[in-house]
């Protein structure tokens, strides 16, 4: 049954994004000068207005999202980040050691702060006025974040889809739509699928920064003393190497990101019927970053609202749902079990860190 219904291309509700780049060119200009004159105090309350403005704007089946988070709630998640980090830095000024331990205890707390972040941004967060939820705990955070980053970084990238998958896995597993829970099992050779473009990518780009390096470093001998230098040539081999490199790097980045973006959500299913769905271009979806960050540069970021504008109605027109049946008589279904937790009910439970 369930083959039978995501086959059916007619069920496929995509989402549509109804905003425009000079509506929110007035609100962004406004935040810009707000958190200039605030001295970037006003910045959470900023997030709030651009986020209610995507959000209300974003469509799916006739009805928007909401987005319900404060701008105290914001600001506080900031201060602690911020307090964290100058004090960090005041400590390790005094005693390396006290600073590493600072540091350690950081990222011993960042899966929960991770997973508080998580919790709050899915509650703040409401369709048809029905709050999403995050119910997962802190020990997974540990391993789809800890564990999974070490085992990629060790791997040298071998084994990132690994961590991708427990990372989504984390993320879709635990999150709820009223009392309806997603699930997502994506796997791992279609994973590997999207991820092995990527990795030629960065081979090729070590290959590029690497021969580039090579031809800084030897090709001013004989040209200019000055240039020829050891320490000048050290550098100029650096930057060689290294500009090229992350170049390549960030194109394989996106890459990577979007086509694993496609198969967790064609992987994920709500509420045991219904299947998410994803088929973002990922050759269109690079020309769409590269093109906006080259406008933004020529225009000194007066046009980064309408690149912003652009990138998510993108994501979300290649975004959506198959259904079985109506997601009307889901939403019914949810109300009245009695069990949806309404966007009149904020919980105050967490704040968000900005992880």
């Amino acid at each position: 049954m369930q083959e039978a219904v995501f086959g059916r291309a007619s069920n496929l509700k995509r989402g549509e994004f109804r905003g425009s780049a000079g509506e929110y060119f007035g609100i962004w200009i406004v935040n810009i000068l707000l958190t200039i004159i605030t001295l970037g105090i006003y910045s959470a309350w900023a997030k709030v207005r651009r986020n209610r403005y995507f959000y209300g704007n974003t469509f799916v089946d006739g009805h928007s999202f909401d987005y319900h988070a404060r701008g105290l709630q914001i600001l506080i998640g900031r201060g602690i980040v911020f307090g964290y980090i100058v004090v960090y830095n005041i400590i390790l000024s005094i005693s390396p050691i006290a600073g590493g331990v600072l540091a350690l205890l950081m990222l011993v707390l960042l899966p929960w702060i991770v997973m508080r972040s998580l919790r709050f941004n899915a509650r703040v967060t409401s369709y048809r006025n029905i709050r999403f939820d995050f119910t997962g705990k802190t020990w997974g955070a540990v391993v789809a974040i800890i564990f999974g980053g070490l085992v990629s970084v060790f791997s040298l990238g071998i084994l990132a889809p690994f961590a991708s998958r427990w990372l989504y896995g984390y993320i879709f597993n635990n999150l709820r739509y009223g009392d309806r829970a997603f699930q997502t099992d994506p796997k791992i050779g279609a994973l590997y699928r999207v991820w092995l473009p990527a990795f030629l990518l960065m081979v090729v780009g070590v290959a590029i920064g690497a021969f580039l390096g090579m031809m800084a470093y030897y090709g001013f001998e004989g040209i200019d003393e000055s240039m020829a230098e050891p320490e000048v040539q050290v550098i100029l081999a650096i930057y060689g190497a290294l500009i090229p490199a992350f170049v390549v790097w960030a194109v394989a980045a996106i890459f990577y990101r979007v086509g694993v973006r496609n198969v967790v959500m064609n992987a994920t299913i709500f509420d045991n019927r219904h299947r998410l769905f994803s088929d973002i271009g990922r050759l269109r979806y690079f020309w769409i970053v590269l093109s906006n960050l080259l406008v933004s540069i020529v225009t000194f970021g007066l046009m980064r609202p309408w690149a912003a504008v652009r990138e998510h109605r993108y994501v979300i027109t290649h975004s959506g749902i198959i259904v079985d049946g109506e997601l009307g008589d889901v939403v019914a279904s949810i109300q009245n079990s009695g069990s949806a937790v309404t966007a009149e009910y904020l919980d105050l439970e967490g704040f968000d860190f900005g992880f």
